[in-house]
């Protein structure tokens, strides 16, 4: 139980360590984002932009972090979910380095061809897409409904909690959707909303369990760990 207990707190710290690295590293990636032919052309402040791929870069570590830690134990609860949620967060990992890696790279034209704005106009509209597909899709589907259904069906937080995902999850997917057809805008309003709940709800799990942990009278807590 006191094993389980701590992995719950690094499980929680972990999950708040990907808020703290995310949301600033979008505002530092924002110059090369909003205007990337007048980054190149006007000479950026690149180290911004190293600082929110470092950031990005421990967010990629974190998020797997989250997954693995939690794996042993969730995996008592069901192996086929725990290892969906596992490779939903080495995907979407896939989707932040790929964003990260666009970002660089208009930082090295900026440096080496000042004038291929075009390029830089494609690599951060491929940076966009990997945050859609990413943290506006995949996310819907790993954090929202497959964690939420482990977290509720567990009871390892209360189940009122889970439910934040298992809503939240299906709004993230069907606004990411929207977004890829032209329903709404990227970022808009409507995007905006539907990320509230899931918000919540990865907010709401990471600071309980990093100040909780798991509670107590979770069935799965008193069942016996097995070692494969």
């Amino acid at each position: 139980m006191a094993k389980d207990q701590a992995t719950a707190r690094i499980f929680g710290v972990l999950f708040i360590i990907t808020f703290v690295t995310s949301i600033p590293a979008l505002w530092l990636f924002q110059p090369v984002l909003d205007d990337p032919a007048g980054y190149i052309a006007g000479g950026g402040n690149d180290t911004r932009i190293y600082l929110g791929a470092l950031l990005e870069l421990l967010l990629i570590i974190a998020n797997v972090g989250t997954a693995v830690v939690l794996y042993p134990i969730v995996r008592r609860q069901s192996e086929i979910f725990s290892i969906a949620y596992v490779t939903a967060r080495v995907m979407e990992s896939v989707f932040i380095a790929a964003g990260i890696l666009c970002v660089l790279a208009v930082v090295s034209l900026a440096q080496d061809d000042p004038t291929a704005s075009s390029l830089a106009v494609s690599l951060a509209a491929i940076k966009d897409w990997t945050f859609l597909l990413g943290p506006g899709f995949v996310v819907g589907w790993g954090n929202g409904l497959i964690l939420g259904w482990l977290m509720y069906t567990s009871r390892l937080v209360p189940r009122g909690m889970a439910m934040l995902g298992l809503v939240g999850g299906p709004l993230i997917i069907l606004s990411g959707i929207g977004v890829l057809f032209g329903v709404f805008d990227a970022g808009g309003s409507v995007q905006a909303i539907a990320t509230i709940p899931e918000f919540l709800w990865e907010l709401s799990l990471g600071v309980y369990c990093a100040v909780k942990g798991f509670k107590r009278d979770a069935p799965i807590l008193s069942q016996p760990v097995t070692v494969s």
